[in-house]
């Protein structure tokens, strides 16, 4: 088994952290004081990646992406786990559970994603139903030959800059032995569309400038022609295409441990205290020595899961066991990054405090910690018969 990255991973690498270093960066701390990103910014970005030919990476080239696998995309999202989420959007990774579109919806929803020409925001999650998807509340009726969807999907990450949304709706109940059970089904629904707003969410301490919106549903019409994949077909589409997005937060987490245990060791062998770099003294080398040891063992572990989708192996247990132990050690590495800048860690002079708020949401959001688990569990006991 090779270990190493082929030169054209180094290049993806390398290619990805000189963008994130150049174009992100610089910004942050505009994005950080304000809650925004100036339009111009977001503009400029998006149209380098296009250039640098890294806009939908994640798409395979028949439809105009560059078609990396799943490893070499992993690698994309670690460094952009680097900088600020905000401004990283416009890197451009539209969800790919658009390649689900078919006719007319690729003209006008897949390929414009792709192109950069349009944007788009996943909407599954409600006020009454985050990791219980069946939970869902928001509905939609048939009316004639059309479906009136009414309702109301909260905490949507990027919805204040998208033209369309992917919106997973309940439009039936089944009857079955362990009780009523909701039919999903995924509607392709444009900004603007009669009955259908999207405003303002909360204010989040993670991710200042990666703002979350609500969606308001109100007898909003939508002709079969909105409908993603098969009616009541929801849950295959994501289980064909989107379970995957969890190597996502695995990597951008691994990547921003990375940055942060940067940050730990220059100033642990910088910083002088008693006479002599603070690093010298164990109470911070074993720190040093075991966030590393843990960042890198995260990192391989996301990477062996990648590798398994590009393999064509079953990897449902082990992306749920990155995007669990990645996330986790992030916020391991932020606290311990804080503590060794002490009441320094805390004030705004260092972006510290920031990795720290931030890291807090990833063991949240695209299943929380305890959902993992639960499929970890699940996977390995099945068989079993328990």
């Amino acid at each position: 088994m090779n270990f190493g990255l082929n030169d054209e991973q180094e290049m993806i690498v390398s290619t990805v952290r000189n963008f994130v270093e150049r174009e992100i960066y610089p910004h942050e701390i505009q994005v950080e004081r304000t809650g925004e990103v100036p339009h111009e910014v977001a503009q400029e970005i998006k149209r380098k990646v296009i250039d640098l030919g890294f806009y939908a990476c994640n798409f395979p080239e028949e439809v105009g992406g560059a078609g990396l696998s799943h490893l070499d995309f992993a690698l994309v999202e670690r460094e952009l786990g680097r900088g600020s989420m905000a401004l990283t959007h416009f890197f451009g990774r539209p969800q790919y559970i658009l390649m689900a579109c078919e006719g007319d919806q690729r003209d006008r929803y897949l390929l414009p994603a792709v192109r950069g020409e349009r944007m788009d925001a996943l909407a599954m999650t409600e006020p009454e139903a985050g990791s219980d998807v069946r939970g869902m509340s928001c509905t939609a009726r048939r009316e004639g030959g059309d479906w009136v969807v009414n309702g109301t999907k909260h905490f949507i990450s990027g919805a204040d800059h998208a033209d369309f949304f992917i919106v997973f709706v309940a439009t039936g109940v089944d009857e079955t032995p362990k009780g009523p059970k909701k039919r999903i089904t995924c509607f392709l629904v444009d900004r603007g569309h009669p009955g259908f707003i999207v405003r303002d969410g909360y204010r989040s301490v993670s991710h200042r400038g990666y703002k979350n919106c609500i969606l308001e549903f109100d007898d909003c019409l939508l002709p079969d022609a909105q409908v993603l994949g098969a009616v009541d077909g929801g849950f295959e589409v994501m289980n064909t295409w989107l379970y995957a997005t969890r190597i996502t937060v695995a990597t951008m987490s691994v990547g921003r441990a990375r940055r942060v245990f940067d940050h730990a060791l220059t100033y642990a062998a910088e910083r002088k205290q008693f006479g002599q770099q603070i690093g010298k003294f164990q109470g911070v080398s074993f720190q040093i020595a075991d966030m590393i040891t843990e960042i890198d063992a995260a990192d391989w572990l996301t990477l062996s899961a990648a590798w398994r989708l590009d393999q064509g192996l079953p990897a449902n247990r082990e992306i749920a066991s990155a995007k669990l132990y990645a996330t986790e050690m992030l916020a391991r590495v932020c606290d311990a990054t804080l503590q060794i800048h002490g009441g320094m860690g805390l004030m705004d002079d260092y972006p510290i405090e920031r990795f720290w708020r931030d890291a807090r949401v990833e063991r949240i959001w695209d299943g929380t910690s305890e959902i993992q688990r639960h499929i970890i569990s699940r996977d390995l006991l099945r068989p079993l018969g328990a």
